[in-house]
């Protein structure tokens, strides 16, 4: 991204497209010095080879409104990464009303880290109250309920797992639902990571996780497998060859 080299970029997307990948996760951090720029250039850099939205991520306001600018929509909503229940965030979801995009409300406010999943369903209750003030449709809201550390905060895992299920309780039809998935094993022996991400999406599938940030060449003999088993996929031989 800093030598603005298109290559491994798109070989990246391409890859994660190929894989089944339904969006682009273009992750440019605070990118608090020429963010606007960084971020025109990796929406269409991306959207050169590969016809999908693009999830903006980052801090960076002016950033994410660059983006939006230079998105083709031709290939779906973009998706902003993210709102919260901190006041700083509360503009991202004045772009998403102005561009009519998709926007993740992530389950944490200024007050620390969620302590169980009822705290996080009274967080998200907050966001989506707020959003519809905004005048973005529930359904374009995907909760997060902040994926932890396993190695560090073990106990958050099964709480996140409750506040998925809780989260579509929320709302009629249920709400929509995502994970920055790879936060469960981060820090743990590489070895470990793709077996930790493995199962803690499963559970998560189980519980009616909409969607995850997450390497879709890891996954997808995991989610083709679920979806046989949940009834959602018709069994055959060759099912992962499908």
């Amino acid at each position: 991204m800093l030598n603005r080299d298109k290559g491994p970029i798109q070989d990246i997307a391409t890859t994660q497209w190929k894989a089944g990948a339904g969006m682009i996760d273009a992750n440019i951090g605070p990118a608090e010095d020429s963010g606007e720029s960084l971020m025109e250039w990796m929406v269409t850099t991306i959207q050169e080879v590969v016809p999908l939205p693009i999830c903006l991520d980052t801090t960076n306001y002016s950033a994410i409104e660059a983006g939006l600018k230079v998105h083709n929509n031709e290939w779906g909503s973009p998706l902003i990464n993210s709102t919260s229940n901190d006041p700083e965030r509360f503009p991202m979801l004045e772009l998403a009303a102005k561009y009519n995009t998709l926007i993740i409300g992530l389950t944490v406010g200024k007050g620390g880290l969620p302590a169980d999943a009822e705290e996080r369903a009274a967080i998200a209750a907050e966001i989506m109250a707020r959003t519809m003030e905004y005048g973005v449709p529930l359904e374009d809201l995907y909760l997060d309920p902040l994926v932890l550390q396993i190695a560090t905060s073990q106990d958050h895992a099964l709480k996140v797992i409750k506040a998925i299920r809780m989260f579509q309780e929320l709302n009629d039809p249920p709400m929509k639902t995502v994970v920055g998935l790879s936060n469960i094993s981060n820090g743990c022996p590489k070895q470990l990571r793709p077996i930790l991400n493995n199962y803690f999406f499963s559970l998560l599938m189980y519980e009616g996780l909409t969607a995850a940030i997450a390497d879709p060449q890891e996954l997808a003999p995991t989610v083709k497998t679920i979806n046989v088993i949940l009834g959602k996929a018709l069994y055959a031989h060759s099912y992962l060859e499908m």
